[in-house]
């Protein structure tokens, strides 16, 4: 690697002294002050980029429109890092956050995450080769200066969007991303498997290096991970960034450990040559000199490797990773230090570098709060929702939390246990008036389900919630040790169904489907605030088996302060809220939402539609399901999951019961009025007649990529026109089904 270049080489100097010479004053609106850049234009250039720029602006004291950043205009891939100065690379450091905020707080997107790995990314960059050396990362929220570097800085007002970037990392959208990640602590896993024994099977010699957050360390197969890979011994860089300064799951636990020059000497002295060599010559002397001066030589290495980490080396050694930290993750001298030492080693087997990094909140806490989730921005209330937009709107997350707290007034046993990436804040309110009643176990959706099982064995009433994409990392949980053993555990499944600008990586389609093949599992939906705060109080009293339902992420609703009394439901019962005679629509969950506004639109066509609330799937309300199919010549079910759904248990029963068999509709006939129809009409009718028809509407069997919520609900064929689409077309009229899409 050797030491950096002071010059950059000359075409990349010359580029960036056209753009340069271009930007004589600057100044913003936002800004507190004009940055004069023509006066720096007299600096000589021989002591490189670095003299020609004093200073930028500190990223706590601005929000900015767009801000100039001479030295990241020419850096167009990882490759023109290499002739930069570590004072210039310093500079470049401080522009990708301008760029970031620049870029990132239009929309109120979180990139904090990204903000505190900014120098990491870049030294990473600076150091490996990538895309031959292979650079994979936990959790995409911390990929954004990643992205930058490598060649999509001009898509990234697109992130998150239709057809633009993803919001995490993807094979498909560069080579630079060698595996794609959404959910979190698969990284080392992919990286161990896929790039290290791959590469050691073929006999080639790249590099491979995984990023880890704070957050993806609670996850049990970060440490399975880890631990195969101290067993194979195969060269594997993992590097942890820990933006909290502490692995306890809580922050209030302590204060942050303290970074200073001893611990970045130290760094520097762990990932050396000459220490490696010294320390595996001195363990081999101690070991031949006596057991007991080998186990104070390992006591005395542990403390010199660890005693400045929040953790210290133990875990990691015990796993069979060499562990280097903490290192200072925004000096960036140390990060290249470090990071060199390691990568010049050809046989150093696995090393874990543990790097302290500081998530700058500054920036976001100048954005303009919002009350709805992230992800529904560019979503209005009538896109989808009937609900007047006047008065306040809330979540349907607060109307969880309230009903949970109103019911953990009256019932002293109910606790909360919530998994997940981060708490959603609606939460904190039960936290805050049942502290001793709330668990937080972080990413650990398997411990999650397990644990509320055992705590449902203690004689409590857990409500464990988690959502839906993540719970499918539990799901041998739920089966074994909840549904099978007949333990009322009560899951809240939370972001269902599409959720926007996250994409298919945290798209919650298949928890309908795979809760409701369980045998002991009640199954619900709710299709407005009203049915989520009685499923709360239906749930509460439901003590002989497990229950779970389930709402969408961040949807709107209108509820009026204060919230009213959950009442529990019958189970198995749903409710008809229009009733018709031509076509019925049997919605579930919020889907029932645009059933109501294909109804609205049929019935401006003359169609009367009965509109039905399924509410539940496991079990199904069959008297509701006989009456829609006596009464109506067709039946369509709508749902917001994948195939095997909702949809699926219906056909099942209409099938079994013998609505799909075929039918005529008329008088019923008797004597000689029988024998004549049947002798002169029934010949005729058997071949005019028309069959009940039965169609189900669900997700595509494809995974839908990040879009707004109106978008994706348009492309799966789930809005209000789609569904009224439909139903013309099985009445035979469509053109006007076309006309409706137009």
């Amino acid at each position: 690697m050797g030491t950096a270049p002071t010059q950059c080489p000359s075409g990349i100097t010359a580029n960036f002294h056209a753009k340069f010479d271009n930007r004589t004053e600057f100044s913003c609106s936002s800004f507190p002050f004009t940055l004069n850049l023509s006066k720096l234009n007299s600096h000589p250039t021989s002591k490189g980029l670095v003299n020609k720029i004093g200073s930028l602006p500190d990223i706590d004291d601005l929000f900015w429109e767009k801000v100039p950043t001479p030295i990241l205009d020419v850096v167009e891939n990882p490759t023109h890092l290499k002739s930069l100065s570590i004072r210039e690379l310093k500079l470049l450091a401080d522009e990708i956050r301008l760029e970031l905020s620049s870029t990132m707080s239009k929309p109120q997107r979180s990139f904090k995450a990204s903000l505190a790995a900014v120098e990491l990314t870049v030294a990473l960059h600076y150091v490996f080769h990538a895309p031959v050396d292979k650079i994979l990362w936990d959790a995409g929220e911390q990929t954004y200066a990643h992205k930058i570097l490598t060649g999509r800085r001009i898509l990234m007002p697109t992130l998150r969007q239709k057809n633009g970037l993803s919001g995490y990392t993807s094979r498909t959208e560069s080579e630079y991303d060698p595996f794609g990640a959404g959910h979190g602590c698969n990284s080392i896993s992919a990286g161990l498997g896929s790039m290290a024994v791959a590469r050691d099977i073929k006999g080639k010699r790249e590099r491979v290096v995984t990023v880890i957050n704070n957050t993806t360390t609670m996850a049990g197969q970060v440490y399975e991970a880890m631990s195969n890979a101290g067993y194979l011994d195969s060269n594997l860089v993992v590097i942890l960034n820990d933006s909290r300064h502490s692995l306890h799951p809580k922050i209030e636990e302590g204060p942050k450990t303290s970074i200073n020059a001893l611990s970045s000497t130290l760094s520097r002295l762990q990932s050396s040559k000459s220490f490696r060599k010294f320390r595996e010559a001195a363990k081999d002397v101690t070991k031949r000199i006596g057991m007991g001066m080998h186990e104070l030589a390992a006591k005395v290495d542990e403390y010199a490797r660890g005693m400045m980490g929040p953790l210290g080396s133990t875990l990691f050694e015990e796993l069979g990773l060499y562990y280097i930290g903490p290192v200072d993750g925004h000096k960036l001298e140390d990060l290249i230090c470090v990071l060199q030492e390691v990568a010049s080693l050809d046989s150093m087997g696995p090393v874990l570098i543990h790097v302290i990094t500081e998530e700058n909140q500054c920036s976001e806490d100048k954005q303009k709060k919002v009350t709805v989730e992230k992800q529904q921005e560019g979503l209005s209330l009538n896109d989808i929702y009937f609900f007047s937009n006047d008065d306040h709107c809330r979540t349907y997350s607060d109307c969880l939390v309230e009903a949970l707290v109103m019911e953990a007034e009256k019932e002293k046993d109910i606790v909360v246990v919530h998994a997940g990436i981060e708490m959603d804040p609606s939460l904190k309110l039960f936290r805050e008036r049942f502290s001793d009643r709330f668990f937080d176990v972080g990413m650990a959706e398997q411990h999650a389900v397990t644990f509320s099982a055992g705590l449902s064995c203690g004689g409590l009433k857990p409500f464990c919630i988690i959502p839906s994409a993540f719970l499918q990392r539990a799901y041998d949980q739920v089966v074994h040790d909840v549904d099978r053993q007949r333990i009322p555990v009560r899951f809240v499944i939370t972001s269902a169904g599409l959720v926007g600008s996250d994409g298919p990586l945290q798209c919650g389609a298949f928890d309908i489907t795979f809760m409701s093949c369980l045998p002991n599992m009640i199954v619900m939906a709710a299709s407005d605030e009203d049915e989520l705060i009685d499923m709360v109080a239906t749930a509460t009293r439901i003590d002989d088996r497990p229950v779970c339902f389930r709402y969408p992420r961040g949807a709107l609703v209108r509820t009026d302060y204060p919230i009213h009394g959950g009442s529990a439901l019958e189970i198995g019962t749903g409710k008809v809220l229009v009733e018709g005679k031509d076509v019925a629509l049997l919605g579930y969950g919020a889907m029932v939402q645009n059933c109501l506004k294909a109804q609205a639109l049929l019935s401006k066509l003359g169609i009367n539609v009965t509109v039905a609330d399924a509410r539940f799937c496991k079990p199904l309300d069959i008297k509701l399901l006989r009456w829609l199919c006596s009464n109506h010549d067709i039946l369509i079910t709508v749902e917001e999951g994948s195939v095997g759904g909702f949809g699926s248990h219906v056909a099942q029963f209409i099938a079994l019961d013998g609505q799909l068999d075929g039918r005529l509709k008329g008088r019923v006939l008797i004597g000689e009025a029988r024998k004549y129809y049947v002798r002169v009409f029934l010949p005729i009718l058997m071949i005019c007649q028309m069959n009940f028809q039965w169609r189900p509407i669900v997700l595509p069997d494809n995974y839908i990529e990040h879009a707004s919520p109106k978008e994706q609900l348009a492309l799966a064929g789930l809005t209000g026109h789609h569904i009224a689409a439909t139903t013309l077309s099985l009445l035979g009229r469509t053109r006007e089904a076309l006309l409706l899409m137009c």
